[in-house]
């Protein structure tokens, strides 16, 4: 697949919120992922440190009230996205999640996702 192609899956499956399909068909067993900077998490390191990710992020959350994610950008092997969010979760309340995603894909597979954002 191509990098645009790859990036193509991934916003179809996202828009549909089937996002642990898009990491099971899309993201390469190694792959790297590092949340915004500004908040101190860090790295995850491989598909089962993202399964564990993906299921604390579901517990937390209460409430999608509404999920966007844009077209992608694609040049050479990486492409990028834009999210917006408005969550309800568990302790923090309802917030407006805006953020830019930059993926790079290698060997037809997503080996890197970084995410920036502000809460």
């Amino acid at each position: 697949m191509t990098t645009q192609q790859i990036a193509d899956r991934l916003v179809y499956l996202c828009r549909q919120e089937k996002h642990p399909q898009a990491q099971a068909e899309l993201y390469d067993e190694n792959i790297e992922s590092f949340e915004d900077e500004k908040l101190g998490i860090p790295p995850t390191k491989g598909m089962e440190a993202i399964h564990k990710k993906v299921k604390e992020w579901d517990a937390s959350v209460i409430e999608i009230h509404s999920a966007f994610v844009s077209d992608p950008i694609v040049t050479g092997n990486y492409f990028a996205i834009t999210m917006e969010n408005d969550i309800t979760f568990v302790g923090k309340g309802r917030i407006q999640i805006k953020e830019i995603c930059l993926y790079e894909v290698k060997n037809d597979k997503i080996v890197r996702e970084r995410f920036f954002y502000d809460l």
